[in-house]
């Protein structure tokens, strides 16, 4: 069972908030907050390389967290400034030449499609995208037959930004295993909502932030690059901390992931990301799972009651996210009105996930994210707000 009570009380802005807005960037818990102002005090006492020193121990820790919650190695994982950077850096690691082949869900993330393009553009690789299945998450069959020697990389983002759509990963991992075709997964939307094992999964490079679901703080992230592949990967960027100097003409990589890191970081707040995890990791990802599905299915059901809402998500088991349209309200005009009345959620923008948007039509939707922090009576505060923007 989760301690509602004592995480509330570690998290002094649900006093006064009802904070739905999980999926940009969740609350972090005192613990979270402590870790880093610690380390900041401890910079302003003796500078910056001596608190990096004495805190070596924390610092190493923190790969082992990550890679608990990831059921990985530590020498797997790579800290990174932020998820679109750890993406990067596994993505332009790979090697493509023309005619070469990227599968990917129609679903997927603006900042990953443009690099798809990128790629393209440059080498002549081509950019498939599979079909959805009725339920709207990607088609694992049509994957299996649009699978040929050509495909040199699957690369699905598993929680879209723009709804509750939960991809079929582990699926699209076994299809890619026994193909033995590299799979890049973007879950920045899914580590912290619901429990990430790559070893179940089948993945080969995952790639996550610490700001969202996860409860860290902004400009962190982190990278799971599988032992068998990482050897084949040469970063796009290296420094001398990535790749040694071993001699005046040759650089050696390092043996682990942190090959995709470079020297300088900020240490602060990779503590506090590592004290995320570990807040997390307390409580367990089970029923941080559990309760994440209830509150967006309290509210679903609460919205499909009222008159004038359409809710957008798609899949068989939608998770926090709960995407909806309001007949008469542009999306931003709900979010702010929300806003006025004390209720913090957020809008997903038709670029942001393009190709989805344009097969289903959709404009900005407002799209509200509960977390396990969150209580029933928030949930149902956000519904007798849009309850009475209906009757206007």
């Amino acid at each position: 069972m989760i301690d509602i009570d004592r995480i509330r009380a570690d998290t002094p802005a649900a006093r006064r908030l009802a904070y739905l807005h999980n999926a940009g960037a969740a609350l972090m818990p005192a613990p979270v907050v402590a870790a880093m102002k610690q380390h900041i005090d401890l910079e302003s006492e003796i500078g910056g390389y001596a608190a990096a020193d004495r805190e070596s121990d924390r610092r190493e820790a923190v790969y082992g967290s990550v890679a608990r919650l990831l059921n990985a190695a530590p020498d797997e994982i790579a800290l990174m400034e932020n998820a679109t950077v750890a993406w990067q850096m596994a993505f332009y690691a790979l090697p493509f030449r023309n005619g070469d082949r990227i599968l990917t869900a129609e679903a997927e993330y603006a900042a990953n499609y443009v690099a798809f393009l990128q790629v393209a553009k440059r080498t002549g690789a081509i950019i498939d995208v599979v079909p959805s299945d009725a339920s709207g998450e990607l088609d694992v069959h049509a994957l299996e037959r649009m699978i040929d020697a050509r495909v040199k990389l699957i690369a699905i983002t598993w929680v879209p930004t723009n709804g509750g759509l939960v991809n079929p990963a582990a699926a699209i991992g076994k299809i890619a295993r026994a193909r033995g075709i590299p799979y890049l997964l973007d879950a920045c939307q899914a580590v912290g909502q619901m429990a990430v094992d790559v070893e179940a999964i089948g993945c080969d490079m995952l790639s996550a932030t610490g700001r969202k679901f996860l409860r860290g703080p902004r400009g962190t992230g982190f990278l799971y690059v599988r032992r068998a592949l990482r050897q084949q990967l040469e970063p796009p960027m290296i420094d001398h901390f990535a790749a040694p100097w071993v001699s005046r003409d040759e650089y050696r990589l390092r043996d682990d992931a942190r090959r995709f890191e470079t020297w300088e970081n900020n240490y602060a707040a990779r503590l506090g990301l590592g004290a995320s995890v570990d807040y997390a990791l307390e409580i367990g990802l089970a029923p941080i799972e559990q309760r994440c599905r209830m509150l967006a299915d309290r509210l679903r059901s609460g919205l499909a009651s009222l008159p004038g809402v359409t809710i957008r998500d798609l899949g068989r088991a939608p998770g926090a996210i709960v995407s909806f349209m309001m007949k008469g309200y542009e999306a931003d005009a709900i979010v702010s009105s929300a806003a006025a009345a004390g209720i913090s959620i957020g809008a997903s923008q038709p670029s942001s996930t393009r190709i989805d948007a344009e097969l289903r039509s959709l404009p900005p939707v407002v799209r509200a994210s509960p977390h396990y922090y969150n209580t029933e009576a928030e949930i149902d505060r956000l519904i007798d707000h849009l309850a009475n923007l209906a009757q206007r």
